[in-house]
């Protein structure tokens, strides 16, 4: 899993206030494919690829870095003011060993191609009812707009 942006916050909830439940209906978020990341993904594909003995390496990684599969979230829980429970580095989302996984919903069933400048808009829904008994529900979709 690489980032192909700077991570932003997509959903706040209040634990104090968990008994209102939570409705989010159609959050827009963009977010623009940062050049400088594509090419670091590239690298770390590559090294990856490299050990795994794949048959080109070189252009199975630039396929790779240049593509989009799906949205990535993570928690990242505020205790308060001096208390932070972070499951990936922050505020730039690098990898970091935490128990909570990152979950991320595929979003093609092919991965698509975006390169350095394209901007990634993303439509979220959520639902987290005031009955704990029901399940929340999330719908996610997503378009890439080239430049």
């Amino acid at each position: 899993l690489q980032l192909l942006s700077d991570p932003v916050l997509v959903e706040d909830i209040s634990f104090a206030d968990i008994g209102k439940g939570t409705t989010v209906p159609n959050e827009r978020i963009s977010f623009a494919v940062d050049g400088r990341r594509v090419d670091d993904n590239i690298a770390k594909f590559n090294e990856e690829f490299k050990r795994g003995r794949v048959a080109d390496p070189e252009a199975a990684s630039i396929v790779a870095g240049n593509s989009v599969s799906g949205i990535a979230l993570w928690p990242r829980l505020l205790l308060d003011d001096d208390v932070q429970v972070n499951t990936r580095h922050y505020p730039e989302g690098g990898h970091q060993r935490s128990h909570w996984q990152t979950v991320m919903p595929i979003m093609a069933p092919e991965p698509v191609a975006v390169k350095g400048g394209d901007r990634i808009d993303v439509v979220f829904d959520f639902d987290v009812p005031s009955e704990v008994t029901k399940p929340s529900s999330y719908k996610i979709t997503a378009d890439v707009v080239g430049v």
